[in-house]
Parts: structure tokens; C-alpha cells; sequence
């Protein structure tokens, strides 16, 4: 599972170099592919903060000050940051990713903000290794369809989880129309809720207020 988040700059370049939808390269599974960290850049558009709503995400997560957060696929840290900011100095961020190099930029990033309340974390893909039983919630941002085995990594998230813990999961719809991946790439969002019901995680609630995703909220 590779979990770094690829922009829409990003998505059109891979689409354009790896051919007709017919290729060798569009039979592949949409697992495995990493991000270029290089390009961590191209993740933080001028319009994301706009149609990615990290603040109505939150609020949806019951995110708070003294809130204890993981997340996953942190890529350079553009939703840990805000989510440190969210929990304050009394709560805790861990920001996961099984790419060293993301894990290298999202700590020279917060060092750079001045946020000593995130703890990076180097994950395997089957496991982001966080602490048990101590999470409030956990958020998956536009890394799902990446994931090699999302029913075991979900089993190690639930174990993460506090008593009243969440699991948010965000993802591009399959109508298509603005940033995200290729529609071969995106994944239906009741395959989701069937991979987490797998895992021992039961949905909550549907979030709509999103144009180009949907948020799946999960508990034990």
C-alpha cells in the first residue's frame, strides 16, 4: 500500500505517460504505485484547502483540543499540520507513512511550524504501527485506492482505536469532475464499507458536504 496522495497535476501526468486505457500498464493493479517524493510539491495545490474541507472533515471526526489523532499516508503533511493545529499542544498527531523520505519532509515541516505535538511514525503496508487502544481518530485521505491489503490494515487501525475512537475514510467519488485519480483507480464506496465491516469496524454515518469525495465514518 503506498498511501501518498497524488494531485491532479500528478494524476494526468501518470495517465499521459502510461498510455491508451488498453496498454499493458492500464492491466495493472491500482496497488502499490508510490509517490514520487520529489514531487510532494504538487500534493498542495492553491485550491485544496477549497474543495478538500479539512475543517468540516474534522468537525465530522469530533477532532477537538487534547484529541489524540493518527494520519495515515501522511504524504508531506499537508492534513497532519492541520491537524496539530486542531488538537493543540495537549493533544497528539501521529503522521504515518511507509515512505521514509515522506516521513524525513513531514519532519522537517513541523519543525518548521513549530508543532512538537506530531510523532512520525514509519508504517509497513499492512501496518501503521500505532499505539493500541489510544487513538480518538484515525483519517485516511485519498490513499485508499492505493492500499494492498486494506481488510489487515484496518484489523491494525481498529486495534489503534480508544473506546469511542473513529475512523474517517476519504476518497474520490466515481463521477469524476475535478482533482483525483484516473476512474479505473477510485474505489466504490461500498467496497470500503465491506472491507471495514471484514476488519471489525462498523459505519456510522455518510458525509455529502464534500463536491468531488465522500467521507465514510467508521467506529468499532
Amino acid at each position: 500500500m503506498t498511501r501518498a496522495r497524488r494531485p491532479l497535476v500528478a494524476f494526468l501526468t501518470l495517465a499521459l505517460l502510461e498510455g491508451p486505457a488498453g496498454g499493458a500498464a492500464a492491466q495493472q493493479p491500482p496497488h502499490g504505485r508510490l509517490f514520487p517524493p520529489h514531487e510532494l510539491g504538487l500534493l498542495e495545490g492553491p485550491d485544496r484547502d477549497a474543495w478538500q474541507k479539512p475543517e468540516q472533515i474534522m468537525d465530522a471526526l469530533a477532532i477537538a483540543d487534547g484529541s489524540t489523532v493518527a494520519d495515515l499516508g501522511a504524504g508531506g503533511g499537508w492534513f497532519t499540520i492541520r491537524l496539530a493545529r486542531r488538537v493543540g499542544p495537549n493533544g497528539r498527531v501521529y503522521a504515518e507513512d511507509i515512505q521514509p523520505q515522506m516521513i524525513e519532509a513531514i519532519s522537517r515541516r513541523v519543525q518548521r511550524e513549530g508543532l512538537p505535538n506530531v510523532t512520525t511514525i514509519l508504517g509497513t503496508p499492512n501496518d501503521p504501527r500505532l499505539p493500541e487502544g489510544q487513538v480518538d481518530a484515525v483519517l485516511i485521505v485519498d490513499t485508499y485506492h492505493e492500499m494492498e491489503d486494506p481488510v489487515t490494515l484496518l484489523r491494525n487501525v481498529l486495534r489503534s482505536l480508544s473506546p469511542k475512537g473513529r475512523v474517517g475514510i476519504v476518497d474520490f467519488t466515481m463521477e469524476g469532475g475535478g482533482p483525483g485519480p484516473p476512474m479505473d483507480e477510485r474505489v466504490e464506496p461500498e467496497r470500503i464499507v465491506r472491507d471495514a465491516e471484514a476488519a471489525g469496524l462498523r459505519l456510522l454515518r455518510r458525509v455529502t458536504f464534500l463536491r468531488y469525495q465522500y467521507l465514510l465514518v467508521f467506529s468499532r
